[in-house]
């Protein structure tokens, strides 16, 4: 499938401001995402993280001699499931191809992977940018398969480097999009966006700080209108926030050096999150720099329609989709729904306390109650020590008269930090609203009488209506019924 995107100018402010004028920053990824599987892409070694060194290697990994790689049908189905999520062209005939090129850590000393005939094609991923009104398309050239390295380790001996081959054979897809990002807000947002697809549908559990989603970021900077610049590739930064930090340090370093009349050399850095600066690693390989050939180990990889449907029957609703769903099911507004869809365990608890009850009211206390107190905690929404059923308890309380909302966020404290079922709580505690309007008037009674200053301002002033009844609420311990308060007050008040 070809995906058309129609060209727009870009906005002012993701222009950046040089001696010379304006510019303009063009980014490309290439994000490398390991494949969930229980074993590698060609042998059967495990892929669990965290192994002793060299514990996870076959006799295939370390290349020795007549061993020959097998396809994990597992690792082609993953691939086939994730070109599905990204909309994008399914090649039912693609191929294996060695690249040739000196891996210290891959013993094989050549990488299998897909050069000419990879097993996705184009695609697109629309991706909503904080701060901006309309989502962006960011257009998918390709995913293929290809084989990970090993890990180098040169800090544990003072003149020797070790190798560690657990991760050597590990299935990756490259996903590479075509340079439609304009900012490094737009390529933070491309790449989270990219994670909770993969995470929807299982195909890599997005963990960066294991080096299981990687990117390399092609950055070059032009002057708006101007052909492409030359890029550099920023190699294998490892979170979303060294990503941003990276481009702007990278596009402003290329900058500086077009406006001092010097020229761009196409090469491969790295970024020092340290330093804040990127260094040049060694200049940018083109194609046929690694003699890419047909593996001859390997045939064709060849599966019918009918196997790409049934892998597509199968997939869960996507964060597109159920973003949509939320929206016109539920009530939600746009931003909630994105809020509550960013992760797939987030949306599930959203549903779970939205069962049979206001949509909006469940999106409301998740996201500004519960997520609230989680990020403060440093907790997961898995973790939560709410569940789902305490906190829809919460809302039926609210929702029957039970409890007040003051009170019910004192009570969804308590739920949070010892636990127990919200309604127990409320009886055991004597924390019920006090719907007894005699005994609601008396308060009323009382507070008036002790403010005749202010009595008199809010005839006057009727907004003043607020501060009494926040002085009944105080005094009845937050247990008075807001909406009986309000009345006695405007009957009593006369306004």
């Amino acid at each position: 499938m070809s995906v058309a995107v129609n060209p727009k100018s870009i906005s002012p402010k993701k222009l950046i401001k040089g001696v010379t004028g304006d510019w303009e920053i063009v980014i490309g990824m290439e994000i490398h995402a390991q494949v969930t599987s229980k074993s590698k892409l060609f042998s059967g070694a495990s892929t669990a993280f965290g192994g002793e060194p060299n514990d996870h290697v076959s006799l295939v990994d370390a290349a020795m001699p007549g061993m020959l790689p097998v396809i994990n049908e597992e690792c082609v189905a993953q691939a086939i499931r994730t070109g599905l999520g990204l909309k994008a062209t399914i090649n039912t005939w693609s191929r294996f191809d060695r690249k040739n090129y000196f891996y210290p850590d891959l013993p094989q000393g050549y990488q299998i992977s897909q050069f000419k005939d990879p097993i996705v094609g184009e695609g697109a991923v629309i991706v909503d940018v904080p701060g901006e009104a309309e989502p962006i398309t960011v257009r998918i050239e390709r995913l293929h398969l290809e084989q990970d390295a090993g890990k180098s380790i040169h800090d544990q001996d003072p003149t020797n480097s070790l190798v560690d081959l657990n991760r050597a054979g590990v299935a990756l897809m490259e996903i590479v999009s075509k340079p439609d990002l304009r900012s490094a807000e737009e390529a933070q947002a491309y790449v989270t966006k990219l994670r909770t697809i993969l995470r929807y549908l299982g195909t890599c559990d997005g963990d960066m700080e294991k080096g299981n989603l990687r990117a390399d970021v092609n950055v070059s900077v032009r002057k708006p209108g101007d052909d492409l610049g030359t890029r550099c590739e920023i190699k294998n930064v490892n979170s979303i926030r060294f990503i941003g930090q990276a481009i702007e340090v990278e596009a402003r370093r290329q900058i500086g050096i077009l406006e001092e009349g010097g020229s761009i050399d196409q090469e491969t850095r790295l970024y020092d999150p340290g330093k804040r600066e990127t260094r040049s690693m060694r200049s940018k390989e083109e194609a046929h720099d690694y003699r890419y050939f047909p593996d001859p180990d390997l045939l064709p990889l060849e599966f019918s329609d009918a196997y790409v449907a049934g892998l597509a029957a199968a997939l869960p609703e996507l964060p597109d989709e159920k973003k949509a769903r939320f929206i016109s099911q539920y009530g939600l507004s746009a931003y909630d729904a994105s809020v509550l869809i960013a992760e797939r365990e987030s949306a599930d608890f959203f549903e779970s306390v939205a069962k049979g009850r206001d949509g909006k009211s469940a999106a409301n206390w998740i996201i500004n109650e519960l997520f609230g107190r989680l990020n403060k905690d440093g907790k997961a929404i898995e973790n939560s020590p709410v569940s789902a059923d305490q906190l829809g308890g919460i809302i039926d309380l609210i929702g029957s008269g039970a409890i007040s909302g003051k009170i019910a966020k004192d009570l969804f404290e308590i739920v949070y930090t010892e636990g127990g079922n919200p309604a127990e709580i409320v009886e055991k505690r004597g924390l019920k609203q006090v719907t007894d309007t005699g005994a609601i008037e008396k308060v009323v009674d009382e507070i008036i009488a002790a403010n005749p200053d202010k009595v008199q301002q809010a005839k006057e002033k009727p907004t003043l209506l607020g501060w009494f009844v926040g002085q009944v609420m105080k005094a009845s311990g937050g247990k008075a019924n807001p909406g009986a308060v309000n009345e006695l007050l405007k009957s009593k008040l006369g306004i």
